[in-house]
């Protein structure tokens, strides 16, 4: 297993000192290879606090560049960055000076299936997108895959995540079979991009180290304008067109 330097004992002493974590959950963290798909909302404070926390390897997927009216929830971009450069690019220059110690890939592409084959050394997907063409997409690459996804997805004050497994839990198409994707601008305040984000990358971690329990089969929704959270359970849908595909294969 990858060892820690000095100053990554130093950097992570928070998180080396938690009960149950230590130095083995850290070195899981920095071995590990995590692909976030999107680099708006959702995908700023999640990929932020992976790259905090000392994930070794952060692919970074996001080919649009950021206009001013991402700049209420999307906090890693920044005025300067506004036309620019593409998102994913602009990300990694943020989480570069935020950890310097891991490694940080930008990937300026529109996701389709001649490309997320790129991906498939990755440990867990992790899904920051705003559209179910490409989360569909992503559903069936980790099913094929075998690779842990975890979903979030906001909206105006709500937001939602689940984790999803390979062979172990329903996919995303059992839980949202028909999904359209909404035409035109949707509503949304920057605080649930940061609070669902927050949750997203902690689901990552819980992942990666085996810590806690994570979302398996439960869908975590979170009302923030009434402060109110619930926890859904979920099954396999047998007819998936997607998991029936790939299930125990």
């Amino acid at each position: 297993m990858t060892e820690l330097s000095e100053k990554e004992i130093k950097r992570y002493s928070r998180q080396l000192i938690i009960k149950n974590f230590g130095e083995k959950s850290q070195k899981i963290l920095k071995g590990s290879t995590v692909t976030v798909f999107g680099c708006g909302g959702l995908g700023c404070p999640t990929a932020t606090y992976l790259a905090a926390s000392g994930i070794g390897k952060i692919n970074l997927i996001d080919f649009q560049k950021p206009e001013l009216s991402n700049l209420n929830r999307q906090v890693m971009h920044f005025e300067k960055d506004l036309g620019k450069k593409d998102k994913s690019v602009s990300l990694k220059e943020k989480l570069q000076q935020i950890n310097s110690s891991i490694e940080i890939e930008s990937f300026s592409l529109i996701i389709d299936e001649n490309n997320i084959g790129m991906f498939k050394n990755s440990d867990v997907l992790v899904d920051c997108l705003d559209n179910f063409h490409i989360r569909y997409l992503l559903n069936r690459f980790s099913l094929k895959e075998k690779i842990p996804f975890v979903h979030a997805a906001v909206e105006s004050y709500y937001g939602q995540v689940t984790t999803l497994i390979p062979d172990k839990t329903p996919c995303i198409r059992c839980l949202f079979p028909n999904a359209k994707d909404k035409k035109g601008e949707f509503p949304i305040i920057g605080p649930t991009c940061g609070v669902v984000g927050s949750i997203s990358s902690m689901e990552v971690i819980k992942v990666l180290t085996g810590i806690g329990e994570t979302l398996l089969g439960k869908l975590l929704t979170a009302d923030l304008k009434y402060m109110e959270f619930e926890t859904i359970n979920f099954d396999r849908k047998e007819e998936c067109v997607d998991c029936s595909e790939y299930h125990s294969k």
